[in-house]
C-alpha cells in the first residue's frame, strides 16, 4: 500500500524557518523523482522543488536561494524513503498547503496515490 505522508507545517513569522518532511512507504518501483508542490487559497498547485534519483535538485524562481530540498541517501525501491524541504527567510506569500509527490518509474494503481495529504504552512507578517 503506497503511503506518502508530510509533516512539519505550522505558523511562523516572516523571516522565520520551517522544515517539512515527507516519508514514503509501500512503493515497490524505482523512484525517479520526489517533488514538493504548494497551493495557496484560490490558486493552482505549483511546483516548488524537486530532487531526482541522481540527486539533482531544482527550484522554482520564487524560492531559489531560500528553500533547500534534501533526502536521506539514495532512493531505494521497496523501502521507506524520506525527503525534506528546509524553508528559510519565509515570506507571507509562502503561505500555502505544501504537498509531497512521488514520481515512480511505474505506477502501482492511480497516480493520485503518490500524493501526500498536504501540510499547512502559514507565514504571518
Amino acid at each position: 500500500q503506497v503511503q506518502v505522508v508530510e509533516s512539519g507545517g505550522g505558523l511562523v513569522q516572516a523571516g522565520g524557518s520551517l522544515k517539512l518532511s515527507c516519508a514514503t512507504s509501500g512503493i515497490i518501483a524505482n523512484i525517479n523523482k520526489m517533488r514538493w508542490y504548494r497551493q495557496a487559497p484560490g490558486k493552482e498547485r505549483g511546483l516548488v522543488a524537486s530532487i531526482s534519483s541522481d540527486g539533482d535538485t531544482r527550484y522554482s524562481d520564487s524560492v531559489k536561494g531560500r528553500f533547500t530540498v534534501s533526502r536521506d541517501g539514495a532512493f531505494r525501491a521497496g523501502a521507506k524513503n524520506a525527503v525534506y524541504l528546509e524553508m528559510n527567510n519565509l515570506r507571507p506569500e509562502d503561505t500555502a498547503v505544501y504537498f509531497c509527490n512521488v514520481l515512480p518509474s511505474t505506477y502501482d494503481g492511480s497516480p493520485d496515490l503518490y500524493w501526500g495529504q498536504g501540510t499547512q504552512v502559514t507565514v504571518s507578517s
